[in-house]
């Protein structure tokens, strides 16, 4: 892929990425949050972690499916730290929406309500995740120290689904869909490594 075009992709992934953060700045700005704004403003933003989340991790099986997709992986970082930065202002909107900055009520929280004590517990796994995602950090910990580290994002999406089905009421299927997308990728992953395991080893013809 050109230089040009790689530019032109990751503007549009800029723009894409941001529209959520955009949409609902524009509704707070005007006064168009709905009648729970609180509830809007996490809403939005704990699906925008989730979806960005679950779309970071779709493009290494992707790039092992097809080899021409391989210039995915110069998205994967930067989709990763979007999603972070959705699960930030999720995690945030709480502490100062909800919780009023009240360690009291936050420690009763996560106690009590098992709900916000794995959406905690999902946001607190991403932590390490982004302080550690520059080129300088992958070169101080190694490669393979690096990767062990960051295998994290998958336990992170789990929690983060159940802190999504476990928020909803009793027989709201909302959360299904991305549920489904992300047992998908868990099932592929293993599949593709064997398939491509498999090619590698197939001898040549003669």
């Amino acid at each position: 892929m050109n230089k040009p075009t790689l530019i032109t992709l990751k503007t549009l992934t800029w723009l894409v990425c941001l529209y959520p953060a955009a949409i609902l700045t524009y509704g707070a700005v005007t006064n168009n949050l709905g009648p729970d704004p609180t509830a809007n403003i996490e809403f939005s933003t704990g699906l925008a972690a989730l979806r960005l989340l679950v779309i970071s991790l779709a493009i290494t099986p992707l790039r092992k499916l097809w080899s021409r997709l391989s210039w995915l992986i110069k998205f994967r970082r930067l989709l990763g730290l979007f999603a972070f930065f959705y699960a930030s202002l999720h995690m945030f909107a709480y502490v100062g929406l909800y919780a009023s900055f009240d360690p009291n009520t936050m420690y009763q929280d996560v106690l009590k309500r098992r709900f916000i004590t794995v959406g905690v517990a999902a946001w607190l796994l991403l932590v390490p995740l982004a302080l550690t995602s520059t080129t300088g950090a992958i070169r101080r910990l190694g490669g393979k120290r690096w990767q062990m580290l960051h295998k994290l994002v998958y336990l992170s999406v789990c929690l983060g689904l159940l802190h999504y089905w476990w928020q909803v009421k009793a027989g709201v299927t909302t959360p299904l869909g991305i549920t489904l997308v992300m047992a998908v990728l868990f099932i592929a992953r293993p599949i593709l490594d064997w398939w491509k395991s498999r090619r590698i080893s197939k001898p040549s013809p003669a």
